[in-house]
């Protein structure tokens, strides 16, 4: 596509609010995402944790 300007590109044809909205939406999933994978990582290290620890004794 080839816009005249800067804002035609940002307007999107009329579209802004769908286009920009859905990257907005992608980019808070995927951060949700790296968040609770961060999480879940931290949890199964701290069980791992406990139970080497655990079976040591």
């Amino acid at each position: 596509m080839n816009w005249g300007s800067w804002d035609n590109f940002w307007a999107m044809g009329g579209y802004a609010f769908f286009v920009w909205g859905s990257y907005g939406m992608a980019a808070a999933i995927i951060a949700i995402e790296l968040w609770q994978l961060k999480v879940r990582r931290r949890h199964a290290v701290t069980e791992l944790q406990r139970d080497t620890a655990r079976s040591r004794s």
